[in-house]
């Protein structure tokens, strides 16, 4: 494993802070950032998406689906933890920030509103980065 690999979660929490920092920082450019959509998708937002997705996508190695029937434990797993525990996971999430620990600082509306996003079939796609393009197309 690399050092990018092995280290993924710090990276992951510096992103965090340096974006917090530079919104908080230059607000406007980051305004100016989020004014950039087609169909109410964020252009900065599709392209890291895919920028992030791709390499995944260029390692697959298609000609191994066919055996995915030989030993289905794995797909069996993804199947499971996607669809039966991922949505009933978010959506108590979701109820516990917005309706508790965030409470004073979203309206009521759009919390439930929030929430039946994640119950309702975003949460699947979420782990694979599509959530946010998903939930962007489902309010149009």
């Amino acid at each position: 494993m690399g050092i990018f690999e092995r280290y993924l979660s710090l990276w992951v929490g510096i992103s965090i802070v340096l974006g917090v920092v530079l919104g908080l920082w230059q607000p406007d450019a980051f305004q100016a950032i989020a004014k950039f959509e087609i169909a109410h998708v964020n252009i900065a937002v599709a392209v890291f998406i895919w920028v992030m997705i791709y390499p995944m996508m260029v390692q697959i190695d298609f000609s191994a689906i066919k055996n995915v029937g030989k030993n289905p434990k794995g797909l069996v797993l993804t199947i499971v933890i996607n669809w039966l525990i991922k949505p009933f996971t978010m959506a108590a999430l979701g109820w516990l920030f917005f309706n508790i620990l965030f409470a004073d600082l979203v309206d009521p509306t759009s919390a439930q509103e929030y929430i039946r996003y994640d119950f309702t079939g975003c949460c699947p796609l979420y782990s694979h980065g599509i959530c946010l393009v998903a939930t962007d197309q489902r309010r149009s």
